[in-house]
């Protein structure tokens, strides 16, 4: 995955630190192939535990919110790693979560949201239809996702602002890691589909200049992993 709700046209850009779980550690995560992602080596901190990576991208650019992608549950549809937030949670207080864990059914979100641990993020490419998305409205947060040129879940979520809670995640999996840039034409069509909504970029920021571009489109806030743990993006390089 206080929080980063209420972020838009008159709050700042957030910058929203990510962090991608894989069997209790911390992995780097790189265009979107989640089978071969390794544990991470980071400046950062030792090791690849969730609590310290947190702690240590937290020191490197402050941020509001983190986001979290739990890969055993989207990929492997095994249930939250409910220890490994709380201990990001310990670790960070006073750090909101953003957290993906592959949620596709009410009864899952709702024992989430019962545990305290964060916002959920509702995947488009975990939903069969739009219905988990229109039930939890502005609880949670919804991610377009997408891998090259396809759209990922289900044509509806993407094409049907109406279905769209307050903050929208454009998610271009191709991008993650690899340096290419954020999709600004995609960031910009999300914007113009649904005026008022905060959509924040997820994939390809490789350091300060993204960020302004992405202001200049009006984008809220961005999800960044590799340039904060390649020291490409630094605390004084936030806008």
């Amino acid at each position: 995955m206080g929080d980063a709700e209420g972020e838009g046209a008159t709050t700042p850009f957030a910058v929203i630190p990510v962090i991608d779980l894989r069997h209790g550690r911390v992995v780097r995560a790189r265009a979107g192939e989640r089978q071969s992602y390794a544990p991470i080596e980071t400046p950062l901190a030792k090791g690849s535990a969730p609590a310290d990576i947190a702690r240590g991208l937290l020191a490197a650019v402050p941020a509001r919110t983190l986001y979290v992608a739990d890969l055993d549950a989207i990929v492997d549809r095994a249930p939250p790693d409910l220890g490994a937030l709380a201990a990001i949670a310990r670790a960070c207080p006073g750090i909101g979560l953003w957290v993906d864990a592959g949620f596709a059914e009410a009864a899952t979100v709702e024992a989430f949201l019962a545990a305290g641990l964060g916002r959920p993020v509702i995947g488009s490419e975990s939903q069969a239809d739009e219905g988990l998305v229109v039930r939890l409205g502005d609880r949670a947060v919804l991610s377009l996702d997408s891998r090259g040129p396809s759209r990922l879940g289900p044509p509806g979520l993407h094409a049907d602002a109406r279905h769209w809670p307050p903050e929208v995640i454009v998610m271009t999996l191709a991008r993650i890691g690899v340096g290419s840039g954020p999709d600004l034409a995609g960031l910009e069509a999300a914007a113009r589909l649904a005026p008022g909504r905060r959509i924040y970029a997820a994939g390809g920021v490789r350091g300060p200049d993204d960020l302004a571009a992405l202001r200049r489109a009006g984008v809220a806030g961005a999800l960044v992993a590799s340039a904060i743990h390649d020291g490409a993006l630094r605390a004084g390089d936030l806008p």
